[in-house]
């Protein structure tokens, strides 16, 4: 039994009926993983040791003997949390993220971490400080970014789930590319203790899985309150059932006409409409509406995130953990080398344009502006939600795009999430459905986004959808 394409509840039902054992689950994933990850590349390391060791008994919890991947950039106690950055090369957090706390108390095993782009800012993967992660469906194409490495990982069948960070379409766009779910929670809803920092306004962890339900069951073991993060909504734990039960029929679905207009590829443009097609028979009501300060998304994102990068960033000094230059004169001269020898230049192009824009001077004229902006862009949302119950948009306007295409010109790889950046300013939550495939046979995903603190819409609208479709299920030509 090929168990690496099953969902976690199919496997869970499998274990319950005592059909398979955690040890060969765990092994049957490693043997996957050992088969596949040499082209893939979807993990920075693999725990085969610990995670077997785990597997001997099944452990007590909602995601007992479950084996889940986590992406680098999510703290895991005294194992090597890298961030894919050559700064952060062999540095062993002496605790857990909340996140990993919550899914061990689940009984989850894990089997190892995940590649991303250097310290999660990117959108291909490629710009990892260690290696580039391939797209399952075509090797020669990127997996999206920066939680590439999950993405692939779950495409690819090499876990069953795992977790992700979103600070600006991180998590749904990769998942939109490899063809997965992938969900960003409303901010708040998932704690970021122990997640390493890229933008704290903005950054939030959330799974990327097979479906929607599996996505729903990993969303109620690590939501809820959790009194080390600041941002914390002080919200309890949700219920999977609920996430899943709300009845569609009837729901009202915003389609906005910034979304489907120029830069949209026509492919994915077809597919898209004939995934909403599908939701209008399940009983939706679709209306197009407008989202009017979406065109300034990506300029207010690349203010708002590359400032807060920059002052988070500043921590990595060579001093307390992480790399340090070998040949230097004074203290000086070692934070420069340190940091010119352990950033990527994606890195260092983001901590540059967030000190040029808090600096003496240009404070008020851009990062102050651009928080203003983005009052308008949650508003915008706000108030389409007066009279709609979801907006439907693309994942992204491109599939996956061939490795190298972008990378020398950073403006058209950003603009690769200017459907999913809004999201994140906004702080609602949105989940990424697969949905169908270009001529090419390349994943297309379906964007849903919702009401603040109501995942339960569009994760019940997502499920509703897999129900009737089989998109979910195809698997790529490994």
């Amino acid at each position: 039994m090929e168990l690496g394409w099953l969902s976690v509840k199919e496997v869970l039902d499998l274990l319950d009926r005592g059909e398979v054992g955690c040890g060969e689950l765990t092994r049957d994933l490693l043997d996957r993983i050992g088969e596949v990850d040499p082209r893939v590349r979807a993990f920075t390391n693999v725990f085969p040791r610990e995670a077997l060791e785990l597997s001997r008994e099944r452990r007590q919890g909602p995601l007992g003997g479950i084996p889940i991947a986590v992406k680098d950039n999510i703290c895991t106690l005294g194992q090597e949390t890298t961030c894919a950055s050559r700064i952060l090369k062999g540095f062993r957090p002496p605790y857990n993220a909340t996140v990993i706390e919550r899914l061990e108390r689940a009984g989850y095993v894990l089997l190892g971490k995940t590649n991303l782009d250097e310290f999660a800012m990117g959108s291909s993967t490629e710009n990892s400080g260690l290696f580039t992660t391939h797209n399952p469906w075509d090797l020669c194409r990127v997996p999206g970014g920066s939680s590439g490495g999950s993405a692939a990982a779950v495409a690819a069948g090499e876990c069953l789930a795992a977790l992700g960070s979103d600070t600006g379409g991180s998590i749904r766009q990769p998942a939109s590319f490899c063809g997965v779910v992938g969900l960003k929670p409303t901010y708040g809803r998932v704690s970021r203790f122990g997640l390493v920092a890229f933008a704290s306004s903005l950054d939030q962890i959330g799974p990327l899985t097979r479906t929607v339900e599996d996505a729903a069951l990993l969303l109620e073991v690590i939501s809820g309150h959790d009194p080390r993060d600041s941002t914390s909504a002080p919200y309890p734990p949700l219920k999977a059932e609920e996430l899943l039960s709300k009845e569609v029929k009837g729901m009202v679905l915003g389609l906005p006409r910034e979304y489907y207009g120029e830069g949209l590829d026509l492919q994915v443009g077809e597919v898209i409409t004939k995934a909403v097609r599908t939701l209008e028979e399940l009983g939706c009501r679709v209306e197009e509406v407008s989202l009017p300060h979406t065109p300034y998304a990506v300029a207010t994102y690349y203010l708002v995130a590359t400032a807060e990068a920059s002052s988070n960033l500043a921590r990595y000094d060579g001093v307390r953990y992480g790399l340090r230059a070998f040949e230097y004169g004074d203290l000086y001269d070692m934070y420069v080398k340190t940091r010119s020898q352990g950033f990527g230049p994606e890195v260092k192009r983001r901590i540059m344009l967030g000190t040029y824009a808090l600096s003496a001077g240009y404070y008020d004229a851009y990062y102050l502006k651009a928080q203003k902006v983005r009052t308008l862009i949650r508003r915008d949302f706000e108030k389409v939600f007066e009279t709609c119950d979801a907006v439907v948009t693309p994942t992204s306007p491109t599939p996956a795009f061939k490795m190298g295409e972008r990378v020398l010109d950073p403006l058209t790889m950003y603009l690769s999430d200017i459907y999913t950046i809004s999201v994140n300013l906004a702080g609602v939550p949105a989940v990424s459905i697969p949905c169908g495939f270009t001529q090419e046979g390349l994943p297309v995903g379906l964007q849903v986004i919702g009401k603040a603190f109501d995942e339960a819409t569009i994760l019940s609208l997502g499920h509703a959808y897999q129900e009737v479709t089989d998109w979910h299920r195809k698997r790529p030509p490994l």
